[in-house]
């Protein structure tokens, strides 16, 4: 049976997420503030990284070691200062943070039920900075339901 409800809630904001160098950066609780405010209880929860030097990933939020382990294995998977890249007139890491947001995404759909975002018991949500300086980067929050 399929039950419609015409108070659609339909929301849009930007995060402004300040980095601080090549690490991951949790925003879980900025974006289920968001949600919150939108008052939506079951919907979705759409994720927009504005960037391609970045990339925003839903992974581990309990051990600490698992975002370590992810940060050395992609220097040694895309390593800095590599004689092949063509693209270096921003720096060394410009060119293997590009490739670093290849591998990964600039987007995440996360459903919301009963008011909360419907991640996992040891999920959260990071913008994973891969140049070496900090910037701000600009995560698109959508949030659709009812």
């Amino acid at each position: 049976m399929l039950v419609t409800n015409h108070s659609q809630i339909n929301s849009q904001i930007i995060l402004d997420i300040p980095t601080s160098g090549k690490t991951l950066h949790n925003i879980t609780d900025q974006v289920q503030t968001v949600v919150s405010t939108a008052k939506v209880q079951i919907g979705i929860c759409h994720l927009f990284l504005r960037h391609s030097s970045a990339s925003l990933i839903i992974q581990e939020n309990a051990d600490s070691d698992v975002l370590l382990d992810l940060e050395n294995f992609f220097a040694r998977l895309v390593p800095e200062n590599h004689k092949s890249y063509r693209h270096c007139s921003e720096g060394d890491d410009d060119m293997p943070a590009h490739i670093r947001t290849a591998l990964t995404s600039t987007s995440e759909a996360i459903p919301i039920a009963n008011g909360k975002l419907m991640l996992g018991t040891w999920q959260g949500i990071y913008v994973w900075e891969h140049r070496s300086l900090g910037r701000t980067r600009e995560v698109v929050v959508n949030i659709c339901g009812n």
